[in-house]
């Protein structure tokens, strides 16, 4: 099966890098309504944004709500923010909230209502459904639904993720080593997913996506170690190094989902459920390297050995640059 994954691994990791160079612009937006009374709406608007380029998209209240002053906008971190106060005349509730420009995007934007008694709305927005209508209570089914999309999308556009499992997959030949892998690293993270989340641990972000890319260059080194007889832990005891680093992608997961935040009032249905999604998401992207894999095996032919080196080369290189680029972001 490795020879398998490592014909399956140019094809991934051309989809990958494909969708890292594109991230900024599918990078999602965010939206949070706070009702601080039964009239009073304040608006933060969160958008992607190049230099003083930003993506064109703009909240548009119910025409019972009237902008108190003007907003405060400003560009920082490749992100757009814009801070506004409304004033609703009869309350926001029932009224549809929609994102102006949205359909002419490829990206989504999160939408979030907090209410005057802590309860939370949280709404996927589409550029097939750019609107929503606010809810006067919260309904557990749509909070399910909702953070189990989000789970799936995080670990889909979660290209240091997918490398990182991508290079268990060409490391692992053996099926019973590789379930092991997989479900070591997935109970890893789900811990630390949960324990940073609810709030028990807390490691700068920062740092942390450092590490992860820096987990990605290992086990990338370790699969050219093993093709000069020299195999590591990762090849010996895969579980292991798969638990450790999974550890690290579950502080990475947590920061995502902390920017998203957690409705008060379903907190352990959202967290098991973005839980879920990331898995879905994660097991899809292995269901499809082995897939293709199984389709290669009739068609594969015979190519220098060096070759074989190339989807390592690949990972470690692009790992190494991020590696570099997180290490001087938070040094900076």
């Amino acid at each position: 099966m490795k020879l398998l994954c490592r014909s399956a691994a140019p094809f991934f990791l051309t989809c990958l890098l494909a969708a890292s160079a594109n991230a900024h612009e599918s990078r999602p937006g965010y939206l949070q309504l706070t009702m601080t009374d039964a009239e009073t709406v304040k608006l933060l608007l969160k958008v992607p944004a190049r230099g003083n380029s930003r993506l064109g998209l703009y909240p548009n209240l119910p025409d019972n709500c009237v902008a108190v002053g003007s907003p405060a906008t400003y560009i920082i971190d490749n992100a757009y923010t814009e801070r506004a106060t409304f004033k609703c005349d009869g309350g926001l509730f029932g009224g549809q909230v929609r994102i102006d420009g949205l359909s002419s995007t490829l990206t989504d934007v999160l939408a979030r209502v907090e209410r005057p008694d802590g309860s939370t709305q949280i709404a996927r927005l589409t550029p097939s459904r750019p609107a929503f209508v606010v809810e006067a209570t919260p309904r557990a089914l749509a909070v399910a639904g909702t953070y189990l999309v989000l789970g799936v999308n995080h670990i889909l556009l979660g290209i240091d993720h997918l490398l990182f499992v991508l290079a268990l997959l060409i490391l692992v030949a053996d099926t019973r080593k590789l379930i092991w892998t997989i479900t070591a690293f997935t109970a890893a993270h789900s811990l630390t997913l949960a324990a940073a989340t609810l709030g028990f641990v807390r490691f700068p972000q920062a740092p942390v996506e450092a590490v992860i890319a820096l987990s990605i260059v290992f086990v990338a080194s370790e699969i050219i170690h093993v093709s000069q007889g020299r195999p590591g832990l990762t090849q010996r005891r895969p579980w292991i190094v798969a638990f450790i680093f999974g550890l690290l992608h579950g502080f990475g997961f947590a920061g995502a989902l902390n920017e998203i935040g957690l409705p008060e009032q379903s907190i352990p249905l959202a967290l098991l459920l973005f839980n879920v999604g990331v898995e879905l998401g994660q097991l899809g992207f292995i269901a499809a390297v082995l897939l293709l894999s199984s389709i290669l095996r009739k068609y594969i032919v015979s190519w220098p050995g060096w070759a074989n080196l190339a989807p390592a080369y690949l990972i470690g290189t692009v790992a190494v640059y991020w590696t570099i680029e997180r290490t001087a972001g938070f040094w900076n």
